[in-house]
């Protein structure tokens, strides 16, 4: 924790400038030793916090480039330390010139995460903040920005607080009631009890509810275009992308292989995969093809089915409805059904693709997808099916399935605890569950969770963050 830990905190390649950061006793002593001002009275050690000095960077005695040294004093930084930040220009090798300068003047290259984690060990964040940080370099849209962003600034930490703050104070009246008898303690209701629970309860239950919608934005939804050959998937992909990622002809099996490509609107963000269609077939090619489509479609989150309405249905079209049919909504999963090319004149309906429940279904669109008119309408069905047109990005939100076991766990135990009561046992009984609550609510936040936790967590950190 004493050392003084250097890493490269720009991303690799080139860029306008680069950014070389110092964390640690002794950070800004060591920083003197490669940075010197243009005003020789001017040194890093000496200067107050949140100061900016201009000069160069030396290695090895030579002078390199142009440097501009900021200046954060413990406990006024980031990770609570002294720390300075060196910028230069963006070449790669300059930069690493820079660093490789620190280095040789005493500094450690820092692990993936390690001036995050020093953050969080100093008590600038919780674990719940400190894993914000890495969402929020990771984000790729708006949405999962502001979500991580909220979450930086304690939306999780708060909810979490108050939750704790509540259980915290029925174990100390359960544990003063049960433990000092002869003292006058007021009597712990099961009005008072059971209203703590049931409020705990709810906010839990929306918490791990909400997980799923909160994941999307953050992560973006795989997602498939499935269906027979020809019937326009290739063409979606393109209304979809905005332009011309996929080849369209009018011969059928155009596509062999998957197509591939990343698209974000209203926040939310689709890996989408154009596969092959899916059919019968003795050509070995299209065979792969269908085998990878398949694989494909069983990791999907989000499947965009789409059916020809101009031309008649076949039997494995049918089938594959009704398959996709069967496991919409379970486990996460959803479907669009897309009824392709309203252009042009219909030869079936949806009931003959989906049987009499179609009529009520919520989950099929009638569109043309060479239309790109058509588009607002797909994001529209698409934001409402995944229930995200109503998404607020400043709540409270589970970010990983490890915040999501410690919230389960801690809803499981406020479940046993009001059983317990229920079944007639006694407040111990009772204590016992309020405090495993208390242990899952805490290895949330990370006040206690265990080393192994914590390494896994800041393992997945990008060096110089």
């Amino acid at each position: 924790m004493h050392e003084v830990i250097a890493a490269i905190a720009t991303p690799p390649g080139k860029g306008g400038i680069a950014v070389v950061r110092l964390s640690g006793q002794g950070a800004l002593e060591l920083a003197d030793k490669v940075f010197r001002a243009a005003d020789p009275a001017k040194k890093i050690q000496t200067a107050p916090g949140y100061t900016a000095l201009f000069g160069h960077f030396y290695a090895a005695g030579r002078k390199c480039d142009q440097t501009v040294a900021l200046v954060f004093r413990a406990p006024r930084s980031y990770t609570g330390e002294d720390v300075a930040e060196l910028s230069c220009h963006g070449g790669s090798a300059v930069v690493r010139l820079l660093l490789d300068a620190c280095l040789a003047a005493g500094a450690r290259m820092a692990a993936p995460g390690e001036f995050t984690r020093r953050a969080f060990e100093n008590g600038k964040l919780s674990l719940t903040q400190a894993e914000a940080v890495m969402d929020l370099v990771e984000a790729d849209n708006a949405q999962a920005a502001a979500a991580a962003g909220a979450a930086m600034a304690g939306a999780l930490w708060n909810t979490v607080q108050t939750m704790t703050e509540k259980l915290l104070t029925l174990a100390g009246h359960i544990a003063a009631w049960t433990d000092y008898p002869e003292e006058d303690v007021e009597e712990l209701s099961d009005a008072q009890l059971l209203g703590t629970l049931d409020a705990i309860e709810d906010r839990l239950e929306k918490l791990v509810r909400e997980y799923d919608r909160g994941a999307a934005v953050r992560r973006g939804i795989p997602t498939v275009l499935a269906g027979a050959p020809n019937v326009g998937k290739s063409t979606l992909l393109n209304l979809l992308t905005g332009y011309d990622k996929a080849i369209v002809t009018p011969i059928a099996g155009t596509t062999r292989d998957v197509v591939e490509d990343t698209v974000s609107f209203d926040g939310v963000t689709l890996l989408l995969a154009d596969t092959a269609g899916i059919h019968d077939t003795a050509d070995p090619v299209e065979k792969e093809g269908v085998r990878r489509s398949r694989e494909k479609l069983a990791a999907a989150a989000l499947v965009l089915a789409v059916f020809d309405t101009s031309r008649p249905l076949s039997p494995e079209e049918i089938a594959l409805a009704r398959e996709l049919s069967s496991v919409h909504g379970r486990s996460g999963r959803a479907v669009l059904f897309l009824l392709n090319k309203s252009d042009l004149a219909p030869v079936w309906s949806a009931a003959d693709l989906l049987g009499d429940g179609a009529e009520a279904a919520d989950n099929i669109l009638t569109l043309a997808a060479s239309d790109p008119h058509h588009r607002a309408a797909l994001e529209k069905a698409i934001l409402k099916l995944l229930r995200l047109e109503d998404f607020d990005p400043d709540a409270a939100l589970l970010a990983n399935r490890r915040q999501l076991a410690c919230a389960r766990d801690a809803l499981a135990a406020v479940r046993e605890a009001k059983a317990a009561r229920a079944m007639g046992l006694d407040l111990d009984a009772v204590g016992v569950c309020v405090q495993d609550a208390l242990t899952a609510l805490y290895s949330l936040t990370g006040k206690n969770a265990a080393d192994a936790v914590v390494d896994e967590v800041f393992s997945k950190f990008c060096v110089g963050k």
